[in-house]
């Protein structure tokens, strides 16, 4: 893992679920965030947007017992506050350890220093209410290595997944050191959280990283396991990606910057929606190292995922928008097509002027024209309208957020049934965002 070792513009369009439903992600897609245990607080974990968090780390010792748990207090609160919301919490076992990993290899050599590492991790795992093991041997080489670590993946995921529990395992990028790591072992784990960074050039590019996913997945790693890390730092030095934010709030969409006169590479949103986009399709998930190091807001790279991946289930997909405060649908005043036509809340009655498309360009639309923010406002109560659909109007775009609001972004400002309106003929507003009732859809 990155601190202890450790392209193009998508418009990403709306999302398809209202708040309740968003934990789980699409599709079984999976948002991985690991949060050590010297950095972040569980309170700042944005859980609606996450499926599993990694605790980290754990030490193995030679002899296959454990090292202490360190922070236990934050631990038994991240437990719980992530299983309120439906989130799986894993101990992560390893990390880079300055390059050591002479316990895993010791252990992992003799039956029995393998049964008392298992033993020592289903007490952990009992002990915390935990979900599973993440393990992270930083790496095992192939030949003799490569075997101890499939003989001792056997064995916990026979310990494991006989109680319930989840098995996966943090590998390198790829090339020659990542085949330590056997096919065997693929039918082993519930998946793997592939590190893609700390490589590339620049750094953890997309060319690189889907390079590297399609290597692991040619050796018969299946495409649901495959689960692809994004850094949430720089490289060549170590600058997380709020602290480049608050350098600069232009910074967040882009994958280089200059820093005290040195160029700094990490993954800016444009690359992370692009990445996850990929992933939806051709991956299992995304994995970040780590969530203490993510912006806040509009910037937040977790906000980015989790809306990326809900919006790409939905992009093309034609059907009612509907209020999740009024239970009415979204609907253009009359069915007119003129510009300027209002939009409102109106009983759902399977008419054209309620059938909207999600389109791939962050548009939504309607009778041949888009939702619009009339005039380009950009303050509270600014209607929106039907109107004519330019290429790249930044008043026609939307942005969905797991929360279920659609953002546009030229403004900042979500879209808002006026005064908390429920009733048929409720005017359609952009206003700030508050993830209220009245400011929460449900898509195709």
């Amino acid at each position: 893992m990155a601190m202890l070792t450790l392209a193009a513009a998508v418009v990403v369009p709306v999302l398809a679920a209202p708040a309740a439903e968003a934990a789980g992600l699409p599709g079984g897609f999976k948002s991985v965030g690991y949060l050590p245990s010297w950095a972040g607080s569980v309170n700042a974990v944005q859980y609606s947007k996450l499926t599993h968090i990694n605790y980290a780390f754990v030490l193995p010792r030679a002899d296959g017992t454990l090292g202490a748990v360190e922070n236990p207090a934050k631990l038994r609160s991240l437990v719980s506050l992530a299983h309120a919301s439906g989130v799986k919490v894993l101990v992560s076992i390893g990390g880079w350890n300055g390059g050591d990993d002479s316990a895993f290899e010791t252990l992992a050599a003799s039956s029995n220093g393998r049964t008392t590492f298992v033993d020592s991790l289903l007490a952990v795992v009992s002990r915390y209410n935990l979900d599973g093991v993440d393990i992270d041997w930083e790496y095992p080489n192939p030949g003799t290595s490569g075997d101890r670590f499939r003989l001792l993946m056997a064995q916990l995921s026979s310990a494991l997944h006989g109680r319930g529990k989840l098995l996966t395992a943090a590998v390198m990028s790829g090339g020659y050191t990542a085949t330590g790591i056997q096919p065997a072992v693929f039918g082993y784990v519930d998946f793997l959280n592939i590190m893609l960074y700390d490589g590339g050039a620049p750094h953890a590019n997309y060319t690189w990283t889907i390079d590297n996913v399609n290597e692991w997945k040619s050796r018969g790693l299946p495409a649901a396991k495959a689960v692809v890390g994004v850094p949430f730092y720089s490289r060549p030095n170590y600058y997380s990606f709020a602290q480049l934010v608050a350098r600069d709030p232009a910074n967040a969409n882009r994958d280089c910057a200059t820093v005290n006169g040195g160029q700094q590479c990490y993954n800016g949103l444009l690359t992370i929606r692009r990445k996850t986009e990929w992933a939806t399709a051709n991956a299992g998930g995304i994995m970040n190292w780590e969530l203490s190091q993510d912006s806040t807001g509009a910037t937040s790279l977790v906000s980015a995922i989790a809306a990326t991946a809900m919006a790409a289930t939905v992009a093309g997909r034609t059907g009612t928008i509907v209020g999740v405060g009024s239970g009415r649908c979204m609907d253009v005043y009359w069915g007119r097509t003129a510009n300027g036509t209002p939009i409102q809340l109106y009983d759902c009655n399977g008419t054209a002027a309620q059938r909207w498309t999600v389109a791939t360009d962050g548009t939504v639309r309607a009778l041949g024209k888009c939702l619009d923010v009339t005039a380009g406002g950009r303050v509270n109560g600014t209607k929106v309208q039907l109107w004519g659909c330019g290429v790249g109007n930044a008043n026609q775009q939307w942005r969905g957020q797991a929360d279920g609001t659609l953002v546009n972004p030229q403004s900042g400002r979500c879209l808002d049934a006026a005064a908390y309106g429920t009733a048929n003929a409720t005017r359609l507003q952009i206003w700030d965002c508050r993830a209220t009732s009245n400011q929460r859809w449900r898509l195709p």
